[in-house]
C-alpha cells in the first residue's frame, strides 16, 4: 500500500516537472496574414501544424476562416529564421458562465450494478449534475434502492452555437416563445437553453422582458439574413450591378456564390444563377397575425399539410425555410383563420392524439388525495352516529370523489400503467394538515388531488410549490391567492357567462331579450345588457320580487322573449319560473279577434342550486326551454356508470362522476408525460363520463379550467346542446 501511495506521488510530481519544463521552452510570434495565405501555408511556414495554430487562436473557428490584415499567435519550439520571438499575453480571465437550470426532472431507481458513470451514460449528465440535485451523493456512495431526481436539460446544437453571436431582444405586445423561435429560426429549446431564467410556464412572456438570441455573423450573406436560396435565370442585357441590386446583396457575394461567372469572363443570357432569398424585414410576426406550430420528430410535410389542413404551397410560401427541409423542433407560422379549423391554446396549435393510446408504460403516476373524510367525527362503535355522520355534505362530497377515483385507478391499471396513489384524510382542519405535510415527504410526488375546502387550498398549494407538485382543486375555480401550482377544475363565472351569451349572440335575431336580476347578480345584468344593448332589464319591488304589471308590458306579442334570470334565492327562482310559465301562452286580441302566441324561453348565465329547489317546477322549466351553462353534464348509461354500479350496487352520484373524471385526467396526462405542467401545455381539452376539460395557464395566478356545457330542458329532461 505504501509503495503504491508512493509511485503515484511520484507519478504527479514528474507530470508536472515534465509540463513545466514544456512551458517554460515554448515561445509566440505573431503574425498577420497576407493575402492568399492560409492556415495551412502559415503552418507550413513556422514548422507548426494548423491544429496547434487554431489552438492558440480560438476565435479561428474552422481552417478557412482566416482573412488578410488577421493578427495571429504562432507557438514555435525552435529556431525560424528572421523571426523574432515574443512572450505571450496573459489570457483574461473570464467570468464563469451561469449554470443552466434543469427544464425538468425524472425518477431513478437505483437497481443493482448500476454506478453514477451508467446512469451519466443513459441520461445524458455529468456526475456532478446528477448530485446537485441528489445531495446525499456528495457524502455516501449510491446504492441499490435510492431514488434519485435526474434533472434534464435542453439540447443545444453545438455546431449552431460556435457559428453563432448573440443579441438581445426585447419582446413585442402580443409575442410568445413559438412566434419569436419562429422568427430567429430557432427552436424553443435552443431558446430556453439561451434564457434559463424564463418561467417555467411555456405560454409566459412578459412585454419588454429582454432575451439571449442567436444574431447569425460571418460573411456578407450571413448578415443580409439569408435563409434559402433560389435559382436565377439572367435575362438579356443584365449585368452584375443590377443583379446585385435586385437582391440587395453586394457584387462580390453574388460572384462567390456562382464562381463560373469568373471563369467564362462575365453573365451570359440564359445563365441560372443561384441566389439568396432574403426573410421580408418589414413583416410583423406575433399572435395577432399569425397561430404556430411546433414540428414533432418523425413528422414529413405530406402528414404535417394533412394534419394542418393546408396545402404544401401555402405552407411553403409562409415558411419558406421548409426548402432547406423538415427538422423535428422548427416553429412554422400559420394563417390565424385556421384557429376555426385546428385545436390552438396560447395561438399554439396542438396535436390532437388520444392520450390513452400515447401511455408510458415506464412512467407511474404517483398521486396524493386529500379529502375531508372526517374519520374524527365518526364513531364507528355507535351505527347511528356513524350513518349521520356519512350523510353529512362534506363526506358525502369526499366519499362520491373517493369511490369514483378508484374506478378511475381500475381503468389506468387496466391500460398497464401502475399507480401509486395515498390517500389522506384533510379533517376540514388546518393544523391536521400543517400536520400532514410536515410528516408526508412531497419529494416524488407528481400531483395532489384536493382539497375540497378552499380555506385549506392555500397552504397545500404553497407547501407542493417548493417541491414544483401541481395541486388540483376539485372544485375550486378562483382564489384570491395567486398560486401558480393550482389546477382550478371548475370554470370561473366569466367563463360560464361568455359561453352561453355567445352561444345567444350566435343565434339572435329580433327575439326580445329582458333581464330580471336580484341585487345580488347586478353584474351579470350588466354584462348581458352591454352585450346586447337593445335588452332591458326588469324592475324589481322594494321586497325583491318582480315588479310584475311593469313586466308584462316588456313582453313582445310579435317576436320571441328570451329571459335571462339571474339570482340564487329559491323563492324568487320559483315564482319567476311560474309566472314566465304563465306568460308563455296563447292571447286573444281585443280589437280584431286574433289568437297570438306569447313564446317566452328562459335562460341564465349562472346555474346555481336556486333552480334545483323542490319549490321550482319542472315542468315549468321544461315548457320554458330553460338553457344554461354547466361544468357538468347528465351520466347516461356509460362504461363508467356500469363499472360502478358493479362495484358499489348504487348509481353514482355527481361527486363520484367528478371524482372519476378528475382522476383519470390526471392518471392519464401523468402516464403520457410525468410533468403535469407541461402536459397542460400540450394537451387540448379532454372528455370523459360528466365533465371537461381545457386548461388555460395564467402563470402566476394558476391554470384555470375554460371547458364548460350547455344544458337545456326538454320533455321533462336536461339534454346537452352540441355547440362546437
Amino acid at each position: 500500500m505504501k509503495l503504491y501511495k508512493t509511485s503515484a506521488i511520484l507519478s504527479i510530481v514528474f507530470f508536472f516537472w515534465s509540463l513545466g519544463i514544456s512551458l517554460a521552452q515554448q515561445r509566440y510570434v505573431t503574425h498577420a496574414v497576407k493575402e492568399g495565405e492560409t492556415i495551412y501555408s502559415i503552418a507550413k511556414y513556422y514548422r507548426v501544424t494548423p491544429y496547434s495554430i487554431l489552438q492558440e487562436n480560438p476565435e479561428i473557428k474552422k481552417v478557412e476562416g482566416i482573412k488578410p490584415n488577421t493578427i495571429l499567435i504562432i507557438p514555435i519550439n525552435g529556431e525560424v529564421e528572421g523571426v523574432e520571438t515574443i512572450q505571450k499575453p496573459e489570457p483574461e480571465v473570464e467570468e464563469e458562465p451561469k449554470q443552466v437550470e434543469p427544464i425538468g426532472y425524472q425518477r431513478h431507481r437505483v437497481r443493482r450494478k448500476e454506478t453514477l458513470f451508467s446512469l451519466t451514460q443513459k441520461y445524458g449528465v455529468t456526475e456532478e449534475q446528477i448530485k446537485r440535485y441528489n445531495t446525499d451523493l456528495y457524502s455516501q456512495p449510491l446504492k441499490k434502492g435510492m431514488v434519485l431526481q435526474i434533472p434534464k436539460y435542453p439540447e443545444i446544437d453545438e455546431d449552431e452555437e460556435r457559428e453563432m453571436d448573440f443579441e438581445t431582444y426585447t419582446v413585442q405586445p402580443k409575442e410568445t416563445r413559438w412566434s419569436i423561435a419562429h422568427k430567429y429560426g430557432i427552436t424553443v429549446d435552443s431558446l430556453l437553453a439561451l434564457n434559463p431564467d424564463l418561467p417555467k410556464n411555456p405560454s409566459y412572456l412578459a412585454i419588454g422582458q429582454e432575451l439571449k438570441l442567436p444574431r447569425p455573423k460571418g460573411d456578407s450573406l450571413k448578415e443580409q439574413e439569408v435563409v434559402i436560396f433560389e435559382s436565377f435565370t439572367v435575362p438579356k442585357s443584365m449585368g452584375l450591378f443590377r443583379v446585385s441590386q435586385n437582391y440587395g446583396i453586394p457584387v462580390d457575394s453574388v460572384m462567390k456564390l456562382n464562381p463560373e461567372i469568373k471563369e467564362i469572363g462575365g453573365l451570359r443570357e440564359g445563365m441560372v444563377l443561384r441566389l439568396p432569398k432574403p426573410k421580408p424585414k418589414t413583416e410583423i410576426v406575433n399572435t395577432e397575425n399569425y397561430i404556430f406550430y411546433e414540428v414533432k420528430p418523425k413528422q414529413n410535410i405530406f402528414r404535417l399539410t394533412q394534419n394542418l389542413n393546408i396545402s404544401r404551397d401555402s405552407l411553403f410560401l409562409l415558411n419558406p425555410q421548409l426548402e432547406n427541409g423538415l427538422k423535428a423542433g422548427m416553429v412554422l407560422k400559420l394563417p390565424r383563420e385556421k384557429m376555426e379549423q385546428l385545436e390552438v391554446k396560447n395561438a399554439l396549435v396542438l396535436d390532437r392524439f388520444n392520450l390513452a393510446d400515447s401511455l408510458k408504460i415506464e412512467n407511474k403516476p404517483n398521486v396524493m388525495l386529500m379529502l375531508p373524510f372526517r374519520l374524527d367525527r365518526i364513531n364507528f362503535n355507535n351505527s347511528e352516529v356513524t350513518q349521520n355522520q356519512i350523510n353529512r355534505k362534506d363526506i358525502s362530497y369526499a366519499l362520491g370523489l373517493y369511490t369514483g377515483a378508484l374506478i378511475a385507478i381500475d381503468s389506468i391499471n387496466k391500460l398497464g400503467v401502475s399507480v401509486n396513489v395515498k390517500v389522506l384524510d384533510t379533517e376540514r382542519n388546518l393544523e391536521k394538515v400543517k400536520g400532514i405535510l410536515s410528516q408526508q415527504s412531497l419529494f416524488g410526488v407528481d400531483a395532489i388531488l384536493g382539497p375540497v375546502d378552499p380555506g385549506l387550498l392555500g397552504e397545500i398549494a404553497v407547501q407542493a410549490n417548493g417541491y414544483n407538485v401541481p395541486v388540483v382543486a376539485p372544485f375550486a375555480s378562483k382564489s384570491e391567492l395567486s398560486m401558480s401550482n393550482v389546477f382550478f377544475t371548475n370554470p370561473k363565472d366569466e367563463v360560464m357567462r361568455n359561453r352561453i351569451l355567445d352561444y345567444i349572440e350566435k343565434r339572435r335575431e329580433n327575439q326580445t331579450i329582458i333581464v330580471i336580476a336580484d341585487e345580488k347578480h347586478q353584474a351579470a345584468k350588466d354584462s348581458i345588457l352591454s352585450r346586447f344593448p337593445m335588452a332591458r332589464a326588469a324592475k324589481m319591488s322594494e321586497d325583491g320580487s318582480l315588479h310584475l304589471v311593469d313586466f308584462q308590458v316588456m313582453l313582445s306579442e310579435q317576436e320571441e322573449n328570451w329571459i335571462f334570470v339571474e339570482t340564487d334565492q329559491p323563492n324568487l327562482a320559483a315564482s319567476v319560473t311560474s309566472i314566465l310559465n304563465a306568460s308563455n301562452a296563447e292571447i286573444v286580441d281585443e280589437e280584431s279577434g286574433e289568437t297570438k302566441q306569447i313564446i317566452v324561453k328562459m335562460f341564465t348565465t349562472n346555474y346555481n342550486t336556486a333552480f334545483e329547489a323542490e319549490s321550482v317546477s319542472r315542468p315549468h322549466l321544461s315548457n320554458l326551454g330553460f338553457t344554461f351553462p354547466s361544468a357538468y353534464r347528465m351520466v347516461e348509461n356509460d362504461s363508467f356508470t356500469r363499472a360502478y354500479t358493479k362495484r358499489f350496487r348504487h348509481q353514482p352520484d355527481r361527486y363520484a362522476v367528478r371524482g372519476f373524471d378528475l382522476m383519470l385526467d390526471l392518471l392519464l396526462k401523468l402516464g403520457y408525460q410525468k410533468n403535469l405542467f407541461e402536459t397542460a401545455n400540450i394537451v387540448g381539452e379532454t372528455e370523459y363520463s360528466g365533465n371537461r376539460f381545457n386548461y388555460f395557464n395564467d402563470w402566476s395566478s394558476g391554470f384555470f379550467n375554460e371547458a364548460s356545457y350547455l344544458m337545456q330542458y326538454d320533455e321533462l329532461r336536461i339534454k346537452q346542446l352540441e355547440t362546437k
